[in-house]
């Protein structure tokens, strides 16, 4: 076991900023941190000078466009008029899937390349892409009979390029019930069984930001984008107000992308430019419920009595369960959960497990979340396209909409493509292609802190995250920290556990003073430092999930937590 005086120096890795000069790859060292005590500084950089390119979001398609375009050389800005992932970006049904689905509504190309990206995130963020078996019951009067389940999986699986081990396996009744007792047994007649991914999307943004922070991307969250800078009748920057200090800056930038999401036609309008296509938002509502009274064995994906379909899956002690489907006319900032929504999942799960005889009061947390779709006439919300499109403006403002989680990186290298050669088309200057596909996210290191003795080999990435989960659940335990917390931080952390187990061990004593659990103090000193955090809401609910998954550590940590950074920050 090694000396835990040199976790710091192990844990603490230096960041570079790239750059490209003639192009060559140019690496230069410096002492920057993701801090949110460092954020009036980066307001300021960006404020100091013309940039390549400033984005506009700080959901997943934003974080993906900064990591793209900062790693193929450009100078990037990117700011957020709220939280990091606010917004869609940690209200999704939490998966990582191919959109099995959208195979009905013969979106071939969408199911193909959202199920290789599948692939290509969870061989780059091992920690918080995790394969997920998934069950799709067969029922009488189902959506899916059992050849057109069969062989819809079995499409899906050489699409996608499922790896052979993963590919579907076609289950008759008994064999279900094996897997999921509480299915109802009167109209079950088989099922399909296949992986989905299961992820947590706040934390898959936010790492992929601090992935391209590492790649010299600035990035700033709480700044509002309140007009635009025009010339010659051009966008050629933006005024900003840090709604978190109340100053303002103007931003300027060659190019300016809006990857707002369910907000895109709101900076549409901004630039007079929303014209002919526009968004069509529809809203998905997901409930918690504790594994006591929803003891789920096994992912599920089944028919509801509309014909619609909806997913329940284990998390941490919990089942979650959704998702509605439903046109949205209300505000953007935190759309509502009726009390219509919360009867209608649960009507639909008491049909398809009626010993469980769900109500209200099981209920302990939810969310709804906003799906910026394309507008289709005459289409309901299930049969809008998922697929993303590109609107540029008279003014050159790039606005990109509609899309996946799951399909972020090819939206961010196709929004950057355009970039690149829009600047290569006015400077003579070149850009490389995208290689994100070959970058590892941040956390998703864990091989080199493996240390494997000579003789050890890794086959895969399960295997490798396999091993380093053990080494570090291992190593927490030596620390004092119990087996379960130290494999909820190495899940949730991946490799930067190293600098989350350093930040528990210093702060022990200021943990005890604020009465905050001491690896939760942790956390939270990881999460300002290093991750951004301005609020206990972005602590809480986003870089932890505990307002989702573990509400009452979120309720009983709210005041203590608020308190600790009110000593930070003086408003």
């Amino acid at each position: 076991m090694r000396n835990h005086n040199n976790l710091a120096a192990e844990g603490y890795a230096r960041i570079v900023v790239v750059f490209y000069l003639n192009k060559h790859r140019k690496v230069i060292q410096v002492s920057r941190s993701f801090s949110s005590l460092e954020r009036k500084r980066y307001l300021h950089e960006m404020a100091s000078r013309e940039m390549d390119l400033l984005v506009i979001g700080g959901g997943i398609t934003g974080a993906g466009i900064a990591l793209d375009s900062s790693v193929r050389g450009l100078d990037v800005g990117l700011i957020e008029m709220q939280d990091f992932a606010m917004g869609t970006s940690s209200r999704s049904t939490k998966l990582i899937h191919g959109g099995l689905r959208y195979l009905k509504q013969g979106e071939i190309k969408l199911v193909q390349e959202v199920g290789r990206e599948r692939e290509i995130l969870y061989r780059n963020a091992p920690h918080i892409v995790i394969p997920e078996w998934m069950l799709l019951p067969i029922i009488k009067g189902g959506t899916y009979g059992k050849w057109m389940t069969s062989f819809g999986l079995w499409v899906y699986d050489h699409l996608a390029k499922v790896r052979k081990n993963e590919r579907r396996v076609m289950l008759n009744k008994e064999e279900t019930l094996n897997k999921e007792p509480l299915l109802r047994e009167d109209i079950l007649i088989g099922s399909g069984y296949y992986v989905e991914y299961r992820t947590d999307d706040a934390r898959l943004t936010i790492e992929v930001l601090k992935t391209a922070f590492h790649y010299g991307a600035t990035m700033v969250n709480y700044a509002k984008a309140d007009r635009f800078i025009y010339k010659e009748g051009k966008v050629v920057g933006v005024h900003v107000e840090d709604v978190a200090e109340g100053e303002t800056y103007e931003l300027y930038a060659k190019k300016v992308v809006n990857a707002t999401g369910p907000w895109v036609d709101t900076i549409r309008e901004m630039d007079h430019s929303k014209k002919g296509k526009f968004l069509h938002l529809t809203k998905g509502v997901h409930l918690v419920v504790d594994q006591s009274r929803f003891p789920l064995q096994q992912a599920v994906y089944f028919d509801i009595p509309d014909g619609r379909m909806m997913f329940a899956i284990p998390r941490d002690g919990k089942t979650y369960i959704g998702t509605t489907d439903t046109n949205y006319n209300g505000p953007l900032e935190d759309p509502d959960v009726t009390e219509e929504d919360i009867s209608y999942i649960l009507n639909g799960t008491n049909q398809m497990f009626p010993s469980l005889k769900l109500i209200r009061e099981d209920v302990e947390s939810f969310w709804a979340g906003l799906r910026p779709l394309i507008h289709e006439s005459g289409k309901s919300p299930s049969e809008l396209s998922r697929k993303d499109e590109i609107f540029v403006s008279e003014s050159d403002l790039i606005s990109i909409a509609g899309g996946k989680l799951t399909g972020y990186r090819k939206m961010a290298e196709r929004v950057v493509d355009l970039v690149c050669l829009k600047l290569e088309q006015e400077s003579q200057k070149s850009f490389p292609q995208s290689t994100t596909d070959k970058i590892k996210i941040s956390g998703g290191n864990t091989a080199g802190y493996n240390h494997l003795e000579k003789g050890d080999s890794i086959k895969d990435d399960d295997s490798e995250f396999a091993a380093f989960k053990n080494k570090w659940v291992t190593e927490g335990e030596s620390l004092g920290i119990s087996s379960e917390v130290s494999c909820k931080l190495v899940n949730r952390y991946g490799s930067n556990v190293v600098k989350v187990f350093n930040k528990i061990m210093q702060n022990k004593d200021r943990a005890k003073e604020f009465n905050i659990d001491e690896c939760l103090f942790g956390e939270l000193v990881y999460g300002i430092e290093e991750e951004m955090v301005r609020t206990a809401d972005d602590f809480l609910t986003r870089r932890t999930g505990n307002r989702f998954f573990d509400i009452q550590s979120a309720l009983t940590n709210q005041e203590p937590v608020s308190r600790y950074l009110s000593t930070l920050f003086s408003k």
